[in-house]
């Protein structure tokens, strides 16, 4: 019978047992399943939420009981006649005695046998919010956040319960909680009650929760303009206590601005203290809670063009300082009869779904351009490659939709140009000792097109097998040209032979990971050479470096394919800003801390990868592996990083800097994305099989490098 109800589909009609109702299969299963929420074992009640949560297509009213500890009349069948009189009977009203046995009752129904939800499973949820062990609130949480996801009237019914739970003593079921509101805020919209609830969590002296309450707010409803001045109040508060919040704060006050335009316009005479007749005081521009009201107000602007003229001759001043040095924060406005005096740009260059469309097809069309480098001389077809190249790195400027894949792409190309140049004609009709230099320029050209494969492979997501193939191709030229260079220096038999078995392992083992790929690869660099295998296989080095040599120069450029979505992994360094000139001083042979406070973009597993850099003037380079602990993850595909690093050196005569930057390690032996999918059917069986090559490892300068003054001084006798 159980294989039976599994075998049903979620709809199935079953029968409710000592009834005559039918109800959903679907229905039943989660009414006895919230039973269990009540179960003695933390760990069933555990397992219970979690189930509750992946049942996404239960009936609206069935999720509704579970916040309403009394059973709901819709899922009665009926209001018996017993529970009528007995009704009746509570209320005082009394049987006149007229009639004999009027008051009696008419029938005696087991309730169980009348609810299409068992009474032990009223108000599941309420029993898991409340429940003693956090682990059971917090299953119920984020089950609560699965079903408010897929259904807007019950995310309007359950906010009430999760904003409550941002007062949890546990402050791993207050983030959670934030998280989770943060996730259905699309469907919500906070009263003011509820957001002075939210807002009192500002106070909270963990940097996580007020970081992720920040998060919330960003993408936050609320109903009237008391909602947003409240806001803005508790944010300065919480800006006044804690200052290292400040860029998040700003960032939070930006979308509160552009999602409320019309609720901040009754407030900017307030906020920024203007008056119709009189001249008013202009605030100092390195006040932080300034910054924050004019952030919220320039945002707000941007969909309210009325808005503009309530603004002071000096806040158009603070615009064009605002715009220069916070550009990621103030919007482009639209400000009439300003552009002469301010030389601000009244076209909006806020891009539209149309321009990312053409973009698209822009980056697109550049890709089939450089196709035709094929029919070109060598001048022309790296002219033309140079072109495309500059092209495509100043649309990821402009195009910050675009950035990852016209990133990939001018990288890919600028590693087909190196290998263009360093194929040139006369490097290879010339005598070895006639050109020392052009060899020199070739091997450095081979180093520097392994080292951005390496960046295309592990600095990028979102590529697909096809792409990877493509990188390891590249990679795969570059090593060949590395093998002729090494024959032409003529250097000993044994190296050259283990370079030449080593090559041919590269080729085998390429084989191996993409051969589902090599039908796309006709007529390529690889496809060739595995025509050639058994030969290559048998006959001497320099054969081998002379049909190497042959096939690069004959090898065309392999067309790039572009997936989906590209996103090039980025940092950005917050703290410590560099922008100080009071030196960090400390004594000799001692150590200092410094913070440093991170936002990192797309970076997959950054705490196996991720690594912080400190160069000191002396050419000295340490570089630390922060904590696990160290690492948050606010959103999806984001994470912050903050961490401290100790500095220690000799004592220096002067102050001077020291540069801190983020780096992503790497591993060859970790092949990018579906690629390990593709060889796990031969993993199996490679017994006599030689293995690939060696791991290579190293690093990718992450972020831009932040400049720190710091000052040794020698220790006091």
């Amino acid at each position: 019978m159980s294989y039976s109800l599994f075998s049903l589909p979620p709809n199935s009609i079953v029968p409710i047992p000592s009834s005559n109702e039918e109800i959903r299969l679907v229905d039943d299963a989660f009414g006895k399943i919230s039973h269990m929420v009540s179960d003695g074992s933390w760990m069933v009640r555990v397992q219970a939420a979690k189930t509750l949560g992946s049942m996404l297509q239960v009936s609206p009213h069935f999720l509704e009981q579970t916040l309403d500890k009394k059973l709901m009349s819709d899922l009665r069948r009926k209001r018996t006649a017993h529970e009528r009189a007995k009704e009746l009977f509570a209320s005082g009203e009394f049987s006149s005695g007229r009639k004999w046995a009027d008051d009696a009752p008419k029938e005696k129904l087991d309730t169980n046998t009348v609810n299409l939800i068992a009474s032990g499973a009223c108000g599941a949820f309420v029993h898991g919010l409340e429940d003693e062990m956090f682990e059971v609130r917090i299953a119920a949480v984020e089950a609560l956040c699965q079903l408010a996801r897929s259904s807007p009237s019950f995310a309007e019914k359950c906010l009430d319960f999760l904003v409550d739970m941002f007062n949890d003593e546990i402050e791993e079921v207050r983030l959670q909680s934030i998280h989770a509101l943060r996730e259905i805020s699309k469907h919500i919209t906070l009263r003011e009650d509820q957001l002075d609830t939210v807002l009192a969590v500002l106070e909270d002296s963990s940097r996580d929760i007020r970081e992720a309450l920040h998060e919330l707010l960003c993408f936050t409803n609320v109903s009237t303009k008391e909602c947003i001045q409240l806001a803005l109040l508790e944010l300065l508060k919480n800006l006044n206590k804690y200052p290292t919040d400040r860029n998040s704060v700003w960032k939070c006050l930006k979308f509160l601005g552009s999602r409320h335009p019309t609720l901040v316009l009754p407030l900017v005479s307030e906020l920024l203290s203007t008056h119709p007749y009189f001249d008013t005081p202009e605030h100092d521009m390195d006040d932080p809670a300034y910054i924050a009201v004019l952030v919220l107000v320039f945002n707000a602007a941007t969909s309210c063009p009325t808005m503009s003229a309530l603004f002071s001759d000096h806040t158009f001043r603070h615009y064009v300082y605002l715009r220069d040095s916070l550009s990621h924060l103030v919007p482009p406005l639209r400000l009439p009869g300003r552009k002469q005096v301010y030389g601000l740009d009244s076209v909006d260059s806020g891009c539209g779904s149309g321009s990312v469309e053409s973009a698209q097809l822009f980056l697109q069309q550049s890709l089939n351009r450089v196709s035709t480098i094929q029919n070109l001389e060598a001048p022309g077809a790296q002219e033309l490659l140079n072109f495309t190249i500059r092209d495509l790195q100043r649309l990821g400027e402009l195009q910050t939709e675009l950035a990852g894949a016209a990133d990939f792409c001018a990288t890919y190309l600028r590693c087909q140009l190196l290998l263009m140049k360093a194929l040139q004609e006369k490097l290879w009709n010339m005598a070895v000792p006639l050109c020392l230099k052009q060899n020199v320029t070739a091997a450095a050209a081979a180093q520097e097109i392994l080292q951005e494969t390496y960046k295309l492979e592990f600095l990028y997501s979102g590529l697909e097998n096809r792409q990877v193939a493509t990188i390891h191709h590249v990679r795969l030229q570059a090593k060949a040209l590395q093998l002729v260079l090494t024959a032409r220096t003529r250097q000993g038999l044994d190296s050259l032979i283990n370079s030449c078995d080593k090559f041919l392992q590269d080729i085998e083992s390429f084989q191996r990971l993409f051969l589902t790929e090599l039908p796309h690869l006709q007529d390529s660099f690889v496809d060739k050479l595995l025509e050639l295998m058994p030969r290559l296989s048998s006959c001497k080095p320099a054969e081998l470096v002379k049909i190497l040599q042959t096939t690069l120069r004959q090898s065309g450029l392999l067309q790039l394919r572009l997936p989906e979505q590209i996103h090039r992994a980025t940092a950005t360094i917050i703290e410590p800003t560099g922008e100080s000139d009071n030196p960090l001083r400390f004594t000799s042979g001692l150590v200092v801390a410094l913070d440093i406070d991170a936002t990192l973009e797309h970076v997959q597993d950054p705490q196996n990868s991720v690594k912080v850099q400190v160069l000191y003037p002396d050419g000295q380079s340490h570089v630390i592996h922060p904590k696990p602990g160290d690492f948050r993850k606010p959103g999806p595909h984001r994470h912050r990083l903050i961490t401290q690093v100790y500095l220690s050196h000799v004592a220096w005569t002067e102050p001077s800097q020291i540069e801190v930057r983020l780096l992503l390690a790497y591993s060859s032996s970790s092949t990018s994305l579906s690629s390990t999918a593709s060889h796990q059917w031969w993993s199996d069986s490679m017994d006599g099989v030689p293995q690939p090559e060696a791991a290579v490892e190293g690093t990718i300068e992450l972020s831009k490098p932040v400049k720190v003054y710091i000052m040794p001084k020698p220790a006091r006798r």
